[in-house]
């Protein structure tokens, strides 16, 4: 009894074992197609990987042709607005301040007053220096006010002595014919001659006398003008047309001679004085027109023109001056502005040009990607001026190419791009390859994967029957 459990045991065993092995055949059988679906989805995930590189899946770009374009040449400019004309006015006399009329930032005219003195003192030296003017006229005989100067020989003291010396002449000639018939004495006669030398003498210092008060009579005269114009200078006026930058004064102030009152700056026009390099000498000349802005306005573009030149360079930092002159009719700009901008030189035509979208910088090398064949290249190219949303290119290109116009980062030579929109089996631009590439894998796997099963259920069904 126990030798045959011992059998029945051994029996179940061993077909145990036999379903096992035969289970492990049909399910070697299933493998290949899991295995070929694997395979293909780990060839897909290769591909995504590399389908944006050389021999990939084609990049989706948009293209542009390099263009020809007009370029303004210039040379940058940097300086500072100054005003053509600024005056410090100073007060020509002493006193002190009676009321000062003006503000600063106040628009002022020519002429306008700015300041008024008092006065009590230079009237009263005005009134001294009239009355010896007037002394001086009635000396020389001559109405008040009157400018008419008399001849020597109308003034009564030049009369008086003409007069004797006239009558000394007479009494001289009685005395010598008295003499010659001996009815006067030789003293008489020598009275007579002396008398003729005192009225001639007397005569001659009354000419002199005359002239010397004709020339104190310019000097009174002068004296008076100048205490007039004291008077008058007592009121400061504007001697240009401005406005107030500056009125250190106050009333009640005791001012000197030459001591500033108010400074005034004209405002329209101003002048941007700049410095350019000398190696510019021979394109900047009058008349140029320059563009430039200033930090209170920075979305406002001023313009002026080149006016004046310096002749000479400055050897320390090679450059020379030159004076552009800026209309200011609002003023807005005011003097001690700093300026930036351009001075425009030529405008040449038919240079080649790009659209910025096309150029690539990376690390200081500027770039642009050209396609040939469906083909990228990348070409190094050396820019210039830019023009609107176009950049001149100096060097690199001939001006028939092809650029490409987007999904620069995702370019390199020797990709493959499309211009269409998504081409059959190739992402979109900007999706990620790989992440396409895994999914198809994926999907074969599954394939492969349902194939398989299917065998090993055929094989159940069959050992199953």
């Amino acid at each position: 009894m126990r030798y045959r459990s011992l059998v029945y045991y051994g029996a179940v065993a061993l077909l145990t074992l036999g379903m096992a092995a035969c289970g492990e055949q049909k399910e070697s059988k299933g493998a290949p197609g899991g295995a070929s679906g694997g395979a293909r989805g780990g060839r897909g995930g290769e591909g995504g990987r590399g389908g944006r590189g050389a021999g990939g899946v084609p990049v989706n770009v948009r293209t542009m042709p390099v263009q020809r374009i007009s370029v303004q040449r210039s040379v940058e400019l940097s300086g500072t607005l100054v005003a053509p004309d600024q005056a410090r006015v100073s007060g020509e006399v002493a006193g002190v301040v009676l009321d000062v009329l003006v503000e600063i930032g106040q628009e002022v005219r020519v002429g306008q007053e700015l300041v008024r003195l008092d006065t009590a003192e230079l009237n009263l030296a005005l009134q001294r220096a009239e009355s010896a003017l007037r002394q001086t006229e009635a000396q020389l005989g001559m109405a008040t006010g009157s400018n008419r100067m008399p001849a020597d020989e109308e003034i009564a003291a030049v009369r008086t002595a003409a007069a004797n010396r006239e009558e000394a002449r007479a009494q001289l000639s009685r005395a010598q014919e008295s003499f010659n018939k001996g009815l006067s004495s030789r003293a008489d006669f020598d009275t007579a001659q002396t008398r003729l030398k005192v009225t001639e003498a007397a005569y001659q210092a009354a000419i002199e006398n005359v002239r010397a008060l004709k020339a104190s009579l310019q000097d009174r005269r002068a004296s008076h003008e100048l205490a007039v114009k004291k008077v008058d200078d007592a009121v400061i006026r504007a001697p240009i047309a401005g406005a107030i930058a500056e009125r250190p004064v106050q009333r009640g102030e005791f001012i000197r001679e030459n001591t500033p009152v108010v400074t005034i700056v004209r405002m329209n026009p101003l002048k941007l004085r700049t410095a350019v390099q000398e190696k510019y000498a021979n394109m900047i000349h009058r008349n140029q027109e320059a563009n430039f802005q200033v930090e209170p306005f920075p979305n406002e573009m001023f313009r002026g023109k080149i006016q004046f030149i310096s002749p000479a360079v400055d050897q320390a930092t090679r450059t020379f001056n030159a004076e552009i002159i800026v209309d200011n009719p609002s003023a807005k700009l005011k003097p001690g502005f700093f300026a930036k901008g351009e001075i425009l030189l030529n405008r040449d035509q038919n240079v080649i040009g790009v659209p910025e979208e096309t150029v690539s910088i990376l690390a200081g090398v500027t770039s642009v990607f050209v396609i040939s064949d469906g083909v990228v290249k990348q070409t190094s190219i050396r820019t210039g001026e830019r023009e609107g949303k176009m950049i001149e290119v100096i060097e690199g290109l001939n001006g028939s190419e092809i650029l490409a116009a987007s999904n620069l980062n995702e370019l390199v030579s020797g990709s493959r791009i499309a211009t269409g929109g998504e081409e059959d089996g190739a992402p979109a631009a900007g999706a990620d390859p790989g992440k396409s590439g895994d999914r198809r894998g994926g999907e074969g796997g599954s394939k492969g994967g349902k194939g398989g099963g299917k065998r090993g259920g055929g094989e159940r069904k069959g050992n199953g029957q």
